[in-house]
């Protein structure tokens, strides 16, 4: 059901791309948004990987390296069945950690230093766990495309309000669907290809939890783990990243969403996740895991 639920959500998030095409340009238009959406998958598909390690400065650890860290990713790989991921840890106090690659046999790994520091092994082996089941499933591959095609929209919504302010729309308005069609292609649109990325985004995290979980077979690791790292983030003198197009990413959101805003956050409630959790381990209660800043 999330499989499906996620294709018609990433069909619908083609389709707004499309729209705004056409509405700026016309049938022309829309072949050129085509053509572009194609070119930016594909360059999202082969090189995000290095792009999003490069921007956090994450070091790379040999696989020969005797750290709990390397120790845990091979033994969780071994498990699943999948090729032994790069591991990179980035020199961070913020304690994350996040995935990344276009399949299992280019993946990497990534956590900081915070998170090594403050999970006891335990723990780590859940958030670790997480991970690669994101990993098995591709996730990463297609939060990546779902960013890439949400930032492409607001890129051509830009490009329709200059055009609009420059009267360059003005022509042949039956063809692009009048000025009602502009409208909706400049403000509408690009609200609903934003929470249908973060839809994406909060559907595969669930998942990844559930994935996680029965790797490990201990669901109770990745709740106390989560509680810690919510707790890590909010004490955070300096956030890991500003940047929400690669919040969807780590293991909690480094952006802030609360309330209303919660629609437009790439991850689920720590707290929803950690009951979803305990579910599946047959808790009742969460005593068993740290407080959560709520």
């Amino acid at each position: 059901m999330n499989v499906l639920k996620t294709f018609l959500l990433m069909l619908g998030m083609f389709a707004i791309f499309l729209f705004i095409g056409r509405a700026i340009g016309g049938q022309q238009g829309m072949i050129y948004a085509f053509g572009a959406a194609c070119v930016m998958n594909f360059f999202s598909y082969w090189f995000s990987d290095k792009i999003v390690l490069a921007m956090y400065g994450a070091k790379p650890l040999k696989d020969t390296d005797d750290t709990g860290l390397v120790r845990t990713v091979r033994r969780l790989a071994q498990k699943a069945n999948i090729p032994m991921p790069r591991v990179y840890l980035i020199n961070s106090s913020v304690p994350n950690a996040f995935a990344t690659g276009r399949n299992p046999r280019h993946a990497a790994v990534a956590a900081t230093s915070g998170i090594v520091d403050m999970l006891s092994e335990r723990e780590l082996e859940g958030v670790l766990g997480h991970e690669l089941s994101h990993v098995i499933h591709r996730d990463i591959l297609i939060s990546t495309i779902a960013a890439t095609m949400a930032g492409a929209i607001m890129f051509l919504r830009q490009m329709a309000w200059w055009g609009s302010v420059a009267g360059g729309m003005n022509r042949d308005r039956d063809e692009r669907g009048g000025g009602l069609e502009l409208l909706i292609a400049m403000v509408v649109a690009p609200l609903a290809a934003m929470l249908i990325q973060m839809a994406i985004s909060r559907g595969r995290e669930y998942d990844a939890d559930k994935g996680g979980a029965a790797l490990t077979g201990d669901p109770l690791s990745l709740a106390s783990a989560l509680a810690k790292i919510s707790v890590g983030n909010a004490h955070a003198r300096v956030p890991l990243t500003n940047n929400p197009a690669t919040a969807h990413l780590f293991i909690c959101s480094p952006l802030r969403g609360d309330g209303i805003m919660s629609l437009f956050s790439t991850h689920p409630s720590t707290a929803e996740r950690i009951k979803r959790l305990e579910s599946m381990a047959g808790a009742s209660s969460s005593t068993q895991t740290p407080q959560l800043i709520r």
